[in-house]
C-alpha cells in the first residue's frame, strides 16, 4: 500500500455536508460524482495532499442507507491507494482478510476499488483504490 487515498464519511443530505465541510476546510467541494452500481452520490474535498470523500445514498438499499440506519453518519471507511489491486487482494487473502468483491469494480474519481470486511478488520472498512490507465 502506498498511501492513505481518502477517508470516506456517510452524509444524509450531500448538499447540507457541502456547506459544512466547506466552512470546516475554507474552500468547496472539487468534485461531484454519482456511483449508480453502490447507490451513491460522492462529493470530494481536497485538504493539503489528503482527500476526503463524502457519500450519500441514493436508494433505499444502498450501503450507506444501512451504514447510517445502524450507526449514523460518520467515518464509513479508509481508502488505501494501492499499486496493483488484484494482487493486493490476493495478498490479504492469504493473509486472513476477508474480501467483499475479490474481482474489483469501477469506484468514483477514476478508480478501480475493493473492499475488505471490517469483521477481518478490528470494525474498520478499507477500501483499496487503483488508478484506472486509460
Amino acid at each position: 500500500m502506498k498511501k492513505i487515498e481518502h477517508i470516506g464519511i456517510a452524509v444524509k443530505d450531500i448538499e447540507k455536508s457541502n456547506a459544512l465541510f466547506a466552512k470546516l476546510f475554507g474552500k468547496p467541494h472539487y468534485k461531484m460524482e454519482t456511483v449508480a452500481s453502490e447507490g451513491v452520490n460522492t462529493s470530494f474535498f481536497k485538504v493539503g495532499t489528503n482527500k476526503i470523500e463524502l457519500l450519500e445514498a441514493t436508494k433505499e438499499d444502498s450501503p450507506i442507507t444501512k451504514f447510517i440506519e445502524k450507526k449514523g453518519e460518520g467515518i464509513h471507511h479508509i481508502a488505501f491507494d494501492v499499486e496493483d489491486i488484484e494482487a493486493e487482494i490476493k495478498r490479504l487473502k492469504k493473509e486472513g482478510f476477508i474480501v467483499l468483491n475479490e474481482t474489483p469494480k469501477r469506484g468514483a474519481d477514476n478508480k478501480l476499488v475493493a473492499f475488505l470486511h471490517p469483521k477481518s478488520s478490528n470494525g474498520v472498512l478499507i477500501e483499496l483504490c487503483q488508478e484506472i490507465n486509460e
